[in-house]
């Protein structure tokens, strides 16, 4: 099962979510451990120094919370937990602005929740925030919303929100940084057979049987919720490395391309899964028939479509809906996600953005689909 790993993957990165759990974070629940917060911090701005875009997923919150109001056992109802959550945010954002602001990085606190990434005007919003912030050079340190949140805050870890957030910034890698050195055949602790595996395929029905199955709860020291999230982040052409957290200078040890930990290998490129996750996935709400301008633009230059470019709108969709882009004669060039809504796209057709705040109320992206958000269709790329 064991399989060949390219060791140049991180350093050749330059989009890297990295998650940590809380038992690192909080020093085993003891409250946040500012030694090691300030050394990821450390290892944080140097990769952004070399020019790689970095985003920290970042447990912590209730743990932190208890040690503030000075509770000693993790309360049971919800509404106790939740209040715990926004009391240790407080700590847990500002002991990493702290950090990396020493550092010379700027930071962002984003809290989100499964239902901002399934919410498509929401998923768009989040999505153009973060890749803004990440233009900035700044860090955004992401938890999830627990004060709003009932599930998530019960089952603990926030392995699935690093892979939902590798798959919204199209990650080329995602780092679950864990309390062991990765993933063994079996539990090394009970069995002396059990061998570390280096690398394998993210996705491999193997690997879950090996944790314990998806039913099995926490699994064997909570792989298993891991092994889903590289599967998930796969799914965006996102490989996974699940290493230990107190490894010293783990990440930067990494960016040089040293074997450390366990590698899960996305199969797909990071293009062709957005190719066809837009191509295959997403039902089109609508489309926008454009200019032999703006063909040339999207089709030679690779730009994004401007509403100036733009002859006619139909359909009606919502912001974040995915549109099909169509030439003068009707033909299908391109699809994406839609920055206004189809009222909105039809005010601003063949207008320049200089007129959107006098049309619309508000200027918001110059752009009707930018071009991050945009993929040709397959006869288009293969001609381009």
């Amino acid at each position: 099962m064991s399989i060949h790993q390219d060791p140049m993957l991180l350093q050749q990165a330059g989009r890297i979510v990295i998650k940590v759990g809380s038992s690192l974070v909080t020093n085993e629940g003891k409250g946040l451990d500012e030694q090691a917060i300030g050394h990821w911090c450390d290892q944080l701005a140097s990769l952004v120094k070399q020019g790689k875009e970095v985003i920290m997923v970042s447990s912590g919150a209730v743990a932190e919370g208890m040690k503030r109001l000075g509770w000693s056992s993790r309360p049971k109802e919800i509404h106790e937990l939740q209040a715990a959550a926004a009391v240790g945010q407080m700590g847990l954002v500002q002991m990493y602005e702290t950090k990396l602001r020493a550092s010379g990085i700027g930071s962002a606190q984003v809290l989100l929740t499964h239902a901002d990434l399934a919410d498509r005007e929401r998923y768009l919003n989040a999505r153009s925030t973060l890749l803004t912030l990440l233009q900035l050079g700044v860090v955004p340190v992401i938890n999830e919303n627990d004060t709003v949140v009932n599930d998530e805050i019960k089952f603990g870890d926030n392995d699935t929100l690093g892979a939902l957030v590798a798959n919204l910034v199209e990650a080329d890698v995602l780092i679950i940084l864990t309390d062991q050195r990765g993933l063994y055949t079996a539990d090394p602790r009970k069995d002396d057979t059990a061998k570390f595996v280096h690398a394998a395929k993210a996705g491999d029905p193997e690997l879950e049987r090996m944790a314990g199955g998806a039913g099995s709860g926490i699994g064997k020291g909570g792989m298993i919720t891991k092994i889903l999230a590289a599967k998930r982040a796969a799914g965006s052409g996102a490989s996974t490395l699940i290493a230990w957290g107190r490894e010293p200078d783990v990440l930067l040890r990494l960016a040089k391309g040293e074997g450390i930990g366990t590698w899960l290998l996305a199969q797909t490129p990071k293009h062709q899964a957005r190719k066809r996750w837009m191509a295959d996935h997403l039902q089109l709400r609508g489309s926008v028939v454009v200019d032999a301008g703006a063909v040339a633009k999207l089709v030679d230059e690779g730009k994004s479509l401007l509403p100036v470019g733009m002859v006619s709108v139909d359909g009606e969709f919502a912001r974040g809906d995915v549109i099909a882009v169509r030439s003068p004669a009707g033909v299908e060039i391109a699809r994406g996600l839609a920055n206004y809504a189809s009222a909105e796209a039809r005010l601003i057709c063949r207008k320049p953005s200089s007129d959107f705040e006098r049309l619309l109320g508000y200027s918001a992206e110059p752009e009707m689909i930018h071009r991050t958000n945009l993929v040709l269709t397959p006869t288009q790329d293969e001609a381009a």
